[in-house]
């Protein structure tokens, strides 16, 4: 059900106005909501920490995940000891805020939390109430900046910096607010963000006739980089892929992106599209010809019941200088407040 009302909103149309009414009382709560947090009526925990946030105003993978860890790796090589703030979606943990080790269970804590723990080695905490976690965090000493995975929406918890990331293929989709279209907030919250970040090729119009002309985005490269064997670790050159008929399976927000990447790679794909978070079962890696190719979002949730030719794809983002030099700028004044809400 997923993937097919994505592919309604990220259309050029709007089959779902009938639906409009509906769309124009979701943007009045979240409007009235976010003015409860900054107008002081709701609390807000100010963390004594920096707080980084990534997210984003759409509904649907937009490549958060690999520049969040690109983040955390940029913050340790500057000096920092960061630690990860993630909702954990689909998590069910007896307590909170959970540790995600590199080795948990993701039907336990999630998938994205665990895939942050094995990629950056940073400590993952997992809440929904992000506020919580970032208390326990500063309790705790375990670090001295906090990233917020996945938290644009969640101003219970003020922040220094926002980055709002986008997919450069299918920008905004319709434009319009859920549930006529992919718009968790208007297009207007952008121009209140720190970083308006593009992952790939900033393709769709609304870059270049919708988006406010004082907002500077910033595009970043997400760059295969090695397949990974799931089951024994081995590690193969992407030159592999070429001319191979392989099994693309993700279960991500968008899954279209990935196989094109495989094609891109010159791989000949078979595209196996699940739900974002899907739980996999051994029968849905079960194919009658080629190895299997699948996210690393996906490996972290399917490494017990990997066959000896399941692969993950692992992949890292390049953003521009330009995002670089400005946010170091930004970094070198820890005490200015920035906080948004």
């Amino acid at each position: 059900m997923g993937n097919k009302l994505e592919r309604l909103w990220y259309s050029d149309r709007r089959p779902l106005l009938w639906l409009a009414p509906l769309a124009w009382l979701y943007g009045w709560l979240v409007k009235r909501r976010r003015k409860a947090y900054t107008s002081g009526r709701r609390t807000v925990h100010h963390s004594p920490l920096p707080v980084l946030v990534v997210g984003n105003i759409t509904v649907g993978g937009t490549g958060k995940s690999p520049f969040t860890a690109w983040l955390v790796e940029h913050l340790r090589i500057g000096g920092w000891h960061p630690v990860i703030l993630s909702r954990g979606y689909g998590a069910t943990p007896d307590y909170y805020p959970f540790v995600a080790k590199p080795d948990a269970d993701p039907a336990e804590c999630g998938d994205e939390p665990v895939m942050l723990a094995q990629q950056t080695g940073a400590p993952v905490l997992v809440d929904p109430t992000r506020a919580r976690a970032a208390a326990y965090a500063e309790r705790h000493q375990l670090g001295d900046v906090l990233v917020c995975d996945d938290g644009l929406q969640h101003y219970a918890l003020g922040r220094a910096l926002e980055f709002c990331i986008f997919d450069g293929a299918r920008g905004i989709g319709n434009g319009a607010l859920l549930p006529v279209g992919p718009m968790r907030e208007p297009l207007e919250r952008v121009q209140s963000v720190d970083f308006c970040v593009i992952t790939g090729q900033p393709t769709h119009n609304a870059f270049q006739t919708l988006f406010p002309k004082s907002v500077q985005c910033h595009p970043i490269e997400l760059v295969p980089t090695a397949l990974r064997n799931l089951h024994s670790g081995e590690i193969r050159g992407l030159e592999w892929l070429q001319g191979r008929v392989v099994n693309g399976v993700a279960g991500i927000g968008n899954p279209a992106r990935f196989f094109d990447t495989l094609t891109g790679l010159g791989a000949r794909v078979i595209p196996h599209p699940f739900d974002d978070h899907y739980r996999f079962r051994a029968q849905d890696l079960n194919f009658l010809h080629g190895p299997v190719v699948m996210t690393a979002k996906d490996g972290v949730k399917c490494r017990a019941i990997a066959s000896d030719d399941v692969w993950v794809l692992d992949v890292i983002a390049q953003p521009d200088d330009s995002l670089v030099t400005a946010l170091d700028q930004q970094l070198e004044q820890p005490g200015k407040d920035r906080t948004h809400g």
